[in-house]
C-alpha cells in the first residue's frame, strides 16, 4: 500500500537583539543544524551538508530510523535555508527502498512594531510503501499515524529552535563581541610617551 503523508509548521519568535544583529548569526548555517539536533546525531559532510541521524519513530509496528542528508545555506538575501537531498532508513531494507523523505525549510528576520522575529517555515512530506500485513491496517488509521508522526518531528525542531537557536544566537553574539573587544585592546596604538 502506498502511503503520502504531509505536514507542515510555521514559526515566529520575538528575538532580543544584541550588540551584533541577529541576521548575522543566520549566517552561519551550521549553527542551524546544531541547533534542531544534539550533536551526537550530527556529521558534517562538508559543501553546507549535513548527515542528521533521526530519533527512532515508532510507526504502526514498525520502528524506523531515517537517516536525512541536508543541505543548509544562506542566500543573498539572509535567509537560511534547509533542503533534505537524501534519506535511507537504518535496518530494515524493504522500507527503505520505498522510503522518500522531502525536508524543507526557510529561517529569516522581519521587524514587527519595532520588534525583531525570527520568522520561517518548514514543509515535511513522506511517501513509503507499506509492506504486509501492515497494509491491511485500515488506511484512515494509517493516515493519522502517519500525520501525527510528521507532526511530533516538526514540532520538535520547533521547540528546538526556540530555545535552543535563541539561546546559541546570545552565547555568539557575547563571543563575539568579547573576541572583537580583546582584539580592539591588542591592536591598540601603545603610549610611548619618553620620559624626559
Amino acid at each position: 500500500m502506498d502511503s503520502r503523508f504531509f505536514t507542515s509548521l510555521t514559526v515566529d519568535f520575538p528575538v532580543v537583539e544584541r550588540s551584533i544583529p541577529i541576521r548575522h548569526y543566520l549566517r552561519q548555517p551550521q549553527r542551524l543544524v546544531k541547533a534542531i539536533a544534539h550533536k551526537s546525531q550530527i556529521d558534517t559532510l562538508g559543501n553546507d551538508r549535513y548527515r542528521l541521524k533521526m530519533r527512532p519513530l515508532n510507526f504502526l509496528s514498525l520502528t524506523i530510523q531515517p537517516v536525512v542528508d541536508l543541505r543548509v545555506w544562506s542566500d543573498a538575501s539572509g535567509h537560511l535555508l534547509l533542503r533534505s537531498t537524501d534519506c535511507h532508513i537504518n535496518g530494515i531494507d524493504y522500507i527503505d527502498q520505498r522510503f522518500h523523505l522531502n525536508l524543507r525549510g526557510e529561517l529569516h528576520t522581519q521587524q514587527v512594531n519595532g520588534v525583531t522575529h525570527l520568522q520561517g517555515c518548514a514543509e515535511l512530506e513522506v511517501k513509503v510503501t507499506i509492506p504486509f500485513p501492515l497494509s491491511l491496517t485500515p488506511q484512515p488509521l494509517v493516515e493519522v499515524t502517519g500525520q501525527s508522526l510528521l507532526k511530533g518531528v516538526l514540532a520538535t525542531m520547533k521547540q528546538r529552535l526556540s530555545h535552543h537557536l535563541l539561546a546559541d544566537y546570545e552565547h555568539w553574539a557575547e563571543d563575539d563581541l568579547v573576541i572583537s573587544q580583546m582584539g580592539s585592546q591588542i591592536h591598540s596604538p601603545l603610549d610611548f610617551s619618553p620620559n624626559n
